[in-house]
């Protein structure tokens, strides 16, 4: 077990995309979590997964429980602005009856799974379900009207016509249906970030069972961290099958190094803001105790 400040503990990190050309079509990067989690629910290993679907509008996901192959596949691709997974636990259990809980989520989430097995208030017989925890690489998220901006008003696309977004490379990409591509510096962006991704100490969802991201692995792969036993157990059945295609991730570029880099610069930068949050009224209070 490795264990490292800024990436978390883990046994394995690798470079890798699915052999699933149905998923690839479509899939963000390596197509790691849809992969999974079908794999997952075929084997038996989970009933169904908690994942970001569509929302009543134009890239505004909403969380669903995908039951089958057929709805996850709906839920390809990354959504800048975030979907409540965690709001379905206790539904997924209750209404929808499932013993083995798939959850997807980026890495605010995957530390409210394990804060629910932990201590769970109000999530009775909920904990002991969640058979897989799969976490996403974020340095922030966007709210839906600052997602809009950005798009509309900035790359000056319409939210209905753009078929992908991401991050990469120090800049916002919006890729159109019609082959328009916009990129955008990250500083245009930051203003727009929720203030609430400014006090994260994770950048690589160190909580779940496995966590991906694209950062680290060339284009069209992701980097891959197995972190538990129970992800170790998934990947590895997974990979004899040959659901996915590996390469160790020292052999590719940019390598760990990047993704040590941003994780730094992430955490360092919010441990600055956490620090300044403590300091939040405290000398008005010093001065008159009783306001």
């Amino acid at each position: 077990m490795i264990a490292d400040p800024y990436l978390g503990k883990y046994t394995t990190c690798v470079s890798a995309r699915s052999t699933d050309k149905e998923i690839l079509q479509k899939a963000q990067d390596g197509g790691i979590v849809t992969t999974l989690m079908v794999y997952a629910l075929e084997q038996g290993i989970i009933d169904g997964a908690i994942v970001a679907g569509k929302g009543d509008r134009p890239w505004q996901p909403r969380p669903f429980v995908a039951m089958s192959r057929e709805d996850l596949l709906k839920a390809r691709g990354t959504k800048y602005n975030i979907s409540p997974q965690i709001s379905l636990l206790k539904e997924a259990t209750r209404s929808f009856g499932l013993d083995k809980v798939g959850v997807t989520g980026v890495c605010c989430q995957m530390q409210a799974v394990r804060k629910a097995q932990l201590y769970p208030i109000n999530m009775r017989d909920v904990p002991d379900k969640i058979a897989l925890a799969v976490g996403l690489f974020c340095m922030e998220n966007f709210p839906y009207k600052s997602m809009q901006t950005i798009v509309e008003d900035h790359a000056g696309q319409s939210l209905s016509s753009v078929k992908k977004m991401e991050i990469g490379k120090g800049k916002f990409w919006v890729y159109t249906e019609r082959g328009n591509v916009v990129t955008l510096p990250l500083k245009v962006t930051h203003k727009y970030e929720q203030p609430g991704c400014h006090v994260c100490l994770d950048y690589v969802s160190n909580l779940g069972d496995i966590s991906t991201g694209s950062v680290g692995s060339p284009d069209g792969w992701s980097t891959v961290f197995i972190r538990t036993k129970v992800g170790n157990d998934v990947w590895s059945k997974a990979v004899a099958e040959g659901i996915f295609e590996t390469k160790p991730i020292e052999e590719v570029k940019p390598g760990l190094e990047l993704v040590t880099k941003l994780a730094k610069e992430k955490i360092d930068k919010n441990r600055k803001t956490v620090e300044e949050r403590k300091t939040f009224g405290i000398n008005k209070a010093l001065q008159n105790p009783y306001t």
